[in-house]
């Protein structure tokens, strides 16, 4: 899922951006700015993967917002009614530059170009992490560390002050939160699917219903609401038709 934020101190120009994403399933909207501080501030803590952004707003310029922003890795589409701005907005590296009032044709032009930006630059992060295939963490016993392979993981559990790193025939607590973890393991290959699990995607055999198989493991995990539409816009990426 491709997570993103409009930036816009127009309402109108908000509303029409939301309209036509409705139509586009694998792109979900945050959140909403009128103002442009709020919207580097929501940032600083609060990682997008596409910014829709105006150009012309009150305090500070889509330009000076670009060249601020801490969320390096987020791609932006410049929206404005002023063509003139087009070349300094390619020049700070753009996915595309649409004039307003936006067709909706080009529009979904410029989603298409931003999707097969973002998967591409997700689908390189395991290359880069090729050295990073481990981490220690702190155990139930006091003083140890124990090292967890990210390979051999089969799915983390939380449970209430601990979590449970299921691997390699194995479970380890350590004193960690769930949100600690699903930082920390690579997107591309773990999903969280409820509360309280994360699972190895190539670990799943299989999907029956609202349940998922893990190799090798009796039991069985189900999907929780809230991260259903997440795993199966996954699980389609993956759908031989």
């Amino acid at each position: 899922m491709i997570k993103c934020i409009i930036v816009d101190d127009e309402d109108h120009a908000i509303e029409v951006i939301q309209h036509y994403l409705k139509s586009v399933a694998a792109i979900q909207i945050t959140a909403t700015f009128i103002n442009p501080i709020d919207a580097l501030s929501f940032l600083s803590s609060n990682p997008v993967d596409l910014i829709f952004l105006d150009i012309h707003m009150p305090g500070i310029s889509g330009i000076d917002f670009i060249q601020t922003m801490n969320n390096k890795d987020a791609q932006v589409i410049l929206t404005t009614a002023y063509k003139e701005f087009a070349t300094a907005g390619f020049d700070l590296d753009v996915v595309d530059y649409l004039v307003k009032p936006i067709p909706l044709p080009r529009f979904l032009q410029a989603i298409n170009k931003a999707q097969k930006i973002i998967h591409s630059k997700k689908a390189n992060i395991p290359a880069k992490q090729q050295d990073d295939d481990y981490f220690m963490v702190k155990t139930e016993a006091k003083g140890k560390m124990l090292k967890i392979n990210i390979a051999e993981i089969d799915f983390v559990e939380g449970m209430k002050n601990y979590i449970a790193f299921h691997h390699n025939g194995m479970r380890t607590l350590a004193l960690l939160t769930m949100k600690d973890v699903e930082e920390r393991l690579p997107k591309t290959q773990f999903i969280r699917v409820q509360k309280s699990f994360i699972v190895a995607l190539n670990k799943i055999t299989s999907i029956d219903g609202n349940r998922i198989i893990l190799k090798g493991i009796s039991a069985e995990i189900l999907i929780g609401e809230t991260y259903r539409r997440d795993f199966l816009d996954m699980m389609k990426q993956k759908l031989l038709l």
